[in-house]
């Protein structure tokens, strides 16, 4: 991998606001620019606003459609990585939660959440691939919110060769400070595990439907120590290196890098 600057946002989604979300990213993405970060990662459903009601469905974008367009119109202007997140109106009338991925060159892809939390399973319908993403000088995942409480598929996407995992979240209830510590419980263990680089945001403030986010982002290095964090509850930046060196360090070392060694013919039921 290279060494890049990364921008994780800290997001204010209200519902039934998409394009206007849409113009407030812009800002967002120009200021990361300004600070050298070249991938931006929004929180889940940020573009559209979050929900479990049937009203959510109403929200539905098809991708790539209008909103990949100008995502990939965003992403070629400001020469940045995007990763933006909305509800997904996919085949046959089922409805996802996804995470749209732009770049300079144009429209990469979209992941689709794997792991629906037991409210979100009569919303949506589960995404069936685990997607990793080229771009920027790195190889990375994206799982979503409930996503990251599943050791195994950070595992899944470590051997698929990411270098990073970004976990943008839409997580409501607590303060900031009680969001951190949540995560602090296991997101540690997905980088530490599988000697990856870890960011993940939420978003902040109330949606307009029934819902209050705590703002608050961590970016979390391959050794699982934290090298960013961000519990103002407001909207704003966090800004982190993930640094080719700090990632080479832990995977040449003999007793920190541990996924060469697993033994996969044991744990099989």
């Amino acid at each position: 991998m290279q060494t890049i600057r990364i921008a994780a946002v800290i997001f204010h989604s209200p519902r039934n606001q998409t394009l206007a979300n849409l113009e407030r990213m812009d800002d967002w993405v120009a200021a990361a620019r300004r600070e050298g970060a070249d991938i931006v990662c929004f929180p889940e459903m940020n573009i559209t606003g979050y929900g479990v009601d049937a009203g959510i469905r109403g929200s539905a974008e098809t991708l790539p459609g209008e909103i990949g367009a100008r995502l990939d119109a965003m992403a070629r202007r400001h020469r940045a990585v995007i990763l933006a997140g909305l509800v997904e109106n996919g085949p046959d009338g089922r409805v996802f939660a996804s995470h749209a991925v732009a770049g300079p060159e144009g429209w990469l892809g979209a992941y689709r959440k794997l792991h629906l939390a037991p409210p979100e399973r009569n919303a949506f319908a589960s995404g069936q691939d685990v997607s990793v993403f080229d771009a920027a000088g790195i190889r990375f995942g994206i799982q979503l919110c409930y996503d990251a409480h599943f050791p195994d598929l950070s595992t899944r996407m470590a051997l698929d060769g990411v270098h990073a995992i970004f976990m943008p979240h839409a997580s409501p209830r607590g303060t900031p400070e009680e969001k951190r510590d949540s995560w602090l419980r296991h997101l540690p263990a997905r980088a530490f595990d599988n000697g990856v680089y870890v960011v993940a945001c939420n978003q902040t403030g109330s949606n307009g439907a029934g819902l209050a986010f705590p703002g608050v982002a961590l970016a979390l290095g391959p050794d699982g120590r934290v090298i960013a964090s961000d519990t103002g509850g407001r909207e704003g930046l966090l800004l982190a290196t993930l640094d080719a060196d700090r990632l080479t360090a832990v995977r040449r070392h003999p007793m920190r890098y541990f996924l060469p060694h697993r033994r996969p013919e044991l744990y099989r039921l």
